[in-house]
């Protein structure tokens, strides 16, 4: 650990640039916390210490494990929202700490290779992350995230082999902003929030682990910033942004003066946005707007309530199925899904049915995915054309929800929809799990929940007024749709502006899906990462959505954008904007809002 103190010499202002983690201003003096460095010989062991390398490998994984359960442990002191972002890595990391295939793997490479433990953790696990990367799909971010998950608990591992110690952050002084040539996702779960002015990394991104969980404690941050460590010298004063993923060296008294100025603009904001939670949602002529939240982990259950959202929008399944190496059975799926929906407390509940292929891999799943690996999986095999596939999955599925659909109001919702034909299987499937749980007395609604659809592709929007007569709500994932439309990934960088949902293509797609909707009185909702865009929210109201749902995070300033507009400028952006000729013009007429 070493304090960057500034010396003497009065030195330039330095600007850098990275990505944007966790909103708001830090200002502070920085400390850089170097990572001791990881060394070994990657060296054979004799047939006749077999036993005993094998039995220092075990010991190494208990010890990674008492050490993440003690982390756990740790989480109380840390707030509410980073205890139930944090806790559920540590469980995955707790799992492959386990039987896993890294350290079968690991196993073999001792006993049938003859490597020593370090060369047998670090090629295994060299080999599972590369075979991860080298998968094809649309999915880079999914793929990097895996990867760096098994890099990260062979990490571990090999740090308790070697006896060397892990970063310690207890020698910071309160106020300051941390530098690091990268944090690790369990350096981060080490962090108390109230004991730094804002984080800075030169390396890392926006989707892995540590950027998660560097958001749930809420400190300023900025990651993959270039350059930055070199410029720094002791005792120098920084400036960091997370919003806009600026950092500023060395600021000039007016750049001080401007940041002071945001950090009490922020304040401001944030009481703003609190007074709102039990405000409605409603323009100001009146017109009221559903909110609801997304949810991907059952974590995120309480941040939903907090954030004043009325529901769930997108309960994402595939959680379920994750970190497993055998399928959860009917009854397991029930007490999931009870769960979740007796938390919501009377509030709806949208279950998306397992979206899993092409470019989704869920190692629980290998023996229902193609033989032949497919040319181009994004295009692929995925969601409900692999369900219809296997019809034993989709049942056992659709049964686990139909049970615990008596806890509370619940709706049923078909990825990858594309074609009226496979709305009308999947109705005969529903039909026959129905029944047959009739049958056997078994306790549900009165009266079967509704059965929507996505719609993610060209063709489901360009078709929605055939697929209304089958369905009984749309829910639109602009994610997708955008990415199939515009045949660009979302995870191309910002700067090559090809995959962007407010071009008015996507926009026209839109309102095409409402007005389907509408004429065959249906509900109709928007679910992607559109949503959660409050720049945004005035000209979605104005193609028709009137209902939401997004990251709970969110809901507060989608609220406060909803309540600052009218009924009729919405309408009337919305139309400008049908007609605008690219996503530039498009952005022109947002700012004007």
């Amino acid at each position: 650990m070493k304090l960057i103190d500034a010396g003497p010499t009065r030195r330039r202002e330095m600007r850098f640039s990275g990505h944007p983690i966790s909103p708001g201003i830090g200002i502070g003096p920085v400390y850089e916390a170097a990572e001791p460095v990881l060394n070994f010989q990657h060296k054979k062991i004799a047939a006749a210490d077999i036993a005993a390398e094998t039995a220092r490998l075990e010991d190494a994984i208990s010890l990674s494990r008492k050490q993440l359960i003690k982390l756990k442990t740790k989480l109380a002191s840390l707030p509410a929202q980073s205890q139930t972002e944090i806790d559920p890595l540590i469980d995955a990391y707790l799992h492959m700490l386990g039987n896993s295939r890294l350290i079968r793997g690991a196993r073999l490479r001792i006993s049938d290779s003859l490597l020593a433990p370090e060369a047998a953790v670090m090629d295994e696990a060299e080999t599972q992350a590369e075979a991860i990367l080298a998968l094809t799909g649309s999915d880079k971010v999914g793929r990097q995230r895996r990867a760096e998950e098994v890099r990260e608990i062979a990490r571990r591992v090999l740090r308790n082999l070697t006896r060397l110690p892990f970063r310690n952050f207890t020698e910071l002084k309160p106020g300051t902003i941390l530098a690091a040539e990268s944090l690790r996702p369990a350096d981060a779960a080490l962090i108390q929030p109230t004991n730094f002015a804002g984080i800075i990394t030169a390396e890392g991104g926006a989707d892995g682990h540590t950027a998660v969980m560097l958001r749930a404690l809420g400190l300023p941050a900025v990651l993959g910033a270039t350059g930055v460590l070199e410029a720094a010298r002791p005792g120098m004063l920084a400036i960091i942004d997370g919003e806009a993923g600026e950092i500023i060296l060395n600021p000039t008294a007016r750049s001080l003066a401007a940041a002071q100025a945001k950090l009490a603009a922020r304040a401001r904001s944030l009481r703003a946005l609190a007074r709102l939670q039990k405000a409605p949602a409603e323009t100001t002529d009146h017109v009221a707007v559903d909110l609801q939240a997304n949810l991907e982990l059952p974590f995120e259950v309480p941040m939903i309530a907090e954030s004043g959202a009325h529901g769930i929008g997108l309960l994402r399944s595939e959680f379920i199925f994750m970190n497993r190496e055998t399928l959860p059975d009917e009854d397991t799926q029930t007490q999931i899904y009870r769960d979740i929906i007796e938390a919501m407390d009377g509030d709806p509940v949208t279950i998306r049915v397992l979206d899993w292929g092409s470019d989704k891999e869920v190692e629980a799943l290998a023996d229902y995915t193609p033989d032949t690996a497919e040319a181009n999986p994004a295009l692929g095999l995925r969601g409900i054309r692999l369900l219809l596939r296997h019809p034993d999955l989709f049942e056992a599925q659709l049964a686990a929800i139909l049970r615990a659909s008596v806890a509370g109001r619940v709706r049923i919702m078909l990825p990858m929809v594309g074609f009226r034909s496979e709305i009308i299987a999947a109705w005969e499937i529903y039909d026959r799990v129905w029944r047959r749980l009739k049958r056997r007395n078994v306790r549900m609604m009165e009266t079967r929940p509704p059965l929507g659809i996505m719609i993610e592709t060209p063709a489901a929007a360009l078709s929605a007024r055939h697929l209304a007569k089958h369905a009984d709500f749309f829910a639109i994932g602009t994610n997708d749709l955008t990415m199939y439309t515009l045949a660009a990934d979302r995870s191309l960088p910002v700067g090559s502006k090809l995959y962007d949902p407010l071009e008015p293509t996507i926009l026209r797609l839109i309102y095409e899906t409402v007005v389907a909707a509408a004429a065959a009185k249906i509900p109709v909702s928007l679910c992607g990462e559109l949503a959660s865009r409050p720049e945004a929210t005035p000209l979605l109201f104005g193609l028709g959505i009137r209902q939401f749902s997004m990251h709970g995070l969110a809901v507060p300033r989608v609220k406060r954008a909803i309540r600052a507009v009218s009924s009729k400028y919405c309408l009337q952006l919305a139309a400008r904007a049908l007609e605008a000729p690219d996503a530039d013009t498009v952005r022109a007429l947002l700012a004007q809002t």
